[in-house]
Parts: structure tokens; C-alpha cells; sequence
């Protein structure tokens, strides 16, 4: 993703508005599967042994976050496991919205686990193919003035093959949310 990521970065040129410190899409709740909860749980413990401060930091901000949001997380507070009825899944689309991510540095605007964030967070920005593959989408802020044209020559490809058969590699344990993911254990 990484390498697909840096290719549509290129392409886009100036039109990708995305600059460290750029937060907009680092507010509001979104769901993650259990790979992405998994590549948390690794960031987490490298960041532990590399910058113990630093990781207590981000464990405090998800564990505020928790405290704040958690009554009325639409899924099980005690796993972190979003639930999956349909007034869940209803409740989860006005969930937390304003709500700075738990791993976004507030005094740098950065992510204090860029490395290991979750697929959402690496392909937000360029064009990448939504729902059934019919609609681009991208950044609000990336791609001003671009024409149709424009935005599709930047198009990031998605691995979602990959990805599913990851994800049932590790076993889908239902999905979660970002704090979630960084102060759970595996």
C-alpha cells in the first residue's frame, strides 16, 4: 500500500493536498477490521519499546477517548467490538464524528503510529474506487478544480483481494475502532 500510495502521490502532484499536519481526516469514528487492529497492536508494541513516553501518551489519549465516547459506542464496550444489527450499524454512522483520532499527536498534528495505521488512514486522499467499484472518491481537500479526467489518471488501486484473504488469515474477530485497536491486546 505504501508503494501504491507513493505512485498516486506522484501522479497527483499538487492536486493530493495532503501535508503532514493536515488533520481534517483524522476526526471521527470509523470502523477497522481485525488486521487493521492487529497492525495497531504491533505499532503499539514497537512504539513501547522504542518510545515508551510516546506510547504512554497515545494509551492515554485512547483511554480519555474511551472514557468519552464509550457509553455510547454502538457495540461492546468490554471487547471493543462494534455491533452488527442494523440500529448498531445506525447508531455507528453519527458515532463520534467530531472526535480527534487517539493516535493524532495534538501538539505535532501528526500520527504517533503512521507506520502501522489502519487501511482507512492509508488510502484517504487520492482517488481510490468506492462501494462497488463504480464511484471514485477522494479528499474534499485533494483535487480542487481537477476534472473528472484529472482525478482518474491519479486513481490509487486497491488491494481488497489482499485484504480479505488477510483478514480471514488472522480471523475476523468483527470490527472495532482506532482506540480500540491501540490499547486492546491481541
Amino acid at each position: 500500500m505504501d508503494a501504491a500510495l507513493a505512485d498516486a502521490s506522484r501522479r497527483a502532484g499538487t492536486w493530493l493536498a495532503c501535508r503532514p499536519g493536515c488533520t481534517q481526516c483524522c476526526h471521527g469514528a470509523f470502523a477497522i477490521n481485525a488486521l487493521d487492529a492487529g497492525r495497531l497492536q504491533a505499532g503499539m508494541q514497537t512504539l513501547r519499546e522504542e518510545d515508551p513516553a510516546r506510547a504512554a501518551e497515545v494509551v492515554k489519549r485512547a483511554a480519555m477517548w474511551i472514557e468519552e465516547y464509550g457509553a455510547e459506542f454502538p457495540g461492546e464496550v468490554g471487547t471493543g467490538v462494534l455491533g452488527t444489527s442494523d440500529q448498531e450499524q445506525s447508531r455507528f454512522e453519527g458515532f463520534a464524528n467530531e472526535a480527534p483520532c487517539p493516535a493524532l499527536n495534538p501538539a505535532t498534528g501528526l500520527c504517533d503510529v503512521y507506520a502501522w495505521r489502519p487501511m482507512t488512514c492509508r488510502v484517504f486522499g487520492p482517488p481510490v474506487r468506492m462501494g462497488d467499484g463504480d464511484a471514485l472518491g477522494c479528499c474534499e481537500l485533494c483535487f480542487v478544480g481537477a476534472s473528472e479526467e484529472e482525478i482518474a489518471a491519479c486513481e490509487m488501486m486497491m488491494p481488497h483481494e489482499l485484504e480479505e484473504h488477510l483478514v480471514a488469515e488472522v480471523g475476523d474477530a468483527g470490527e472495532t475502532v482506532v482506540a480500540f485497536g491501540l490499547v486492546l491486546e491481541p
